[in-house]
């Protein structure tokens, strides 16, 4: 008998459908005083960084419930089950609890809960090896061990020309946040081991924030593995990035994609996720 197998994960990974493979978004909420944006295929990212770039007032964000996982798992026997890391959301122990919920009700259902320890395209990354391993053909069990040996063998690295609603959420203090932006410094960063964030350097301007990602990504293993640029309403500088890393690295393959609601709600506009394969 064939067993149904899906991938679920919440909307910080910038992903709405699969050509091969079923899957379903839980999404996450960024919250206003005044207005609620729920990172659906419904939503409209660019009005919504419009209003949130003009709004004076507070801000944040809300992971899926288990109500919300449980509506993704559907009716699937084997979940794999992708969420933004524990380290900035509560995204992953709902979906832990959504997990014991389904698993006491459906006996012979299984659901794999991954920590991405990330966000944005380190989510696609995992995601699309899934992917291919369920179209082999691979066992659940193997998946599950194989993917936790993949998430060893990528990482992230993001910029950001502002830091309002990381310092809104308690993410980065006031005092750091206040530099970024101020005569064009920008904040490079990396999702650390254990799923938070750490400042790899202060740039001033766009060519040296650029060189410093390319720099670092070359300097932590890329060679013909791929890369995955999300941006926020900045296409422009994601190719020239994109430029530059197969400049440095021909063999790499490299994506670009938008980056949805979550996403755009932390990268703020101008920003750029990128993730990479180390191999």
């Amino acid at each position: 008998m064939n067993r149904k197998i899906k991938i679920v994960a919440d909307s910080s990974a910038n992903i709405l459908e699969l050509d091969k493979v079923e899957f379903a978004s839980a999404p996450l909420k960024i919250i206003t005083d005044k207005r609620e944006f729920a990172d659906t295929e419904e939503l409209d990212v660019q009005e919504m960084i419009s209003y949130l770039c003009t709004n004076s007032g507070k801000s944040k964000t809300s992971c899926p419930n288990p109500n919300d996982w449980l509506e993704a798992f559907g009716d699937a026997d084997d979940i794999f089950c992708v969420t933004i890391t524990s380290g900035l959301s509560g995204s992953y122990n709902s979906a832990c609890v959504a997990k014991k919920i389904y698993e006491e009700n459906n006996k012979d259902k299984r659901v794999f809960v991954i920590d991405s320890l990330s966000a944005g395209p380190e989510l696609r990354l995992i995601i699309e090896k899934l992917s291919e391993m369920i179209e082999l053909h691979i066992s659940y069990e193997e998946i599950c061990q194989e993917i936790t040996k993949y998430q060893q063998t990528t990482g992230l690295i993001f910029s950001l020309e502002s830091l309002k609603n990381f310092a809104a959420n308690g993410r980065v203090s006031p005092i750091v946040a206040k530099l970024v932006g101020v005569l064009g410094i920008r904040f490079v960063g990396k999702a650390s081991e254990q799923g938070t964030l750490q400042v790899v350097d202060k740039c001033r301007g766009e060519e040296k924030t650029l060189a410093t990602m390319v720099g670092y990504i070359r300097e932590h293993g890329l060679k013909e593995g791929r890369v995955q640029i999300a941006h926020c309403e900045n296409e422009k500088a994601a190719l020239k990035l994109k430029a530059m890393i197969n400049e440095s690295m021909p063999r790499a393959r490299v994506g670009i994609e938008p980056c949805r609601g979550l996403c755009s709600y932390y990268a703020e506009r101008g920003g750029m996720l990128v993730a990479f394969e180390n191999f």
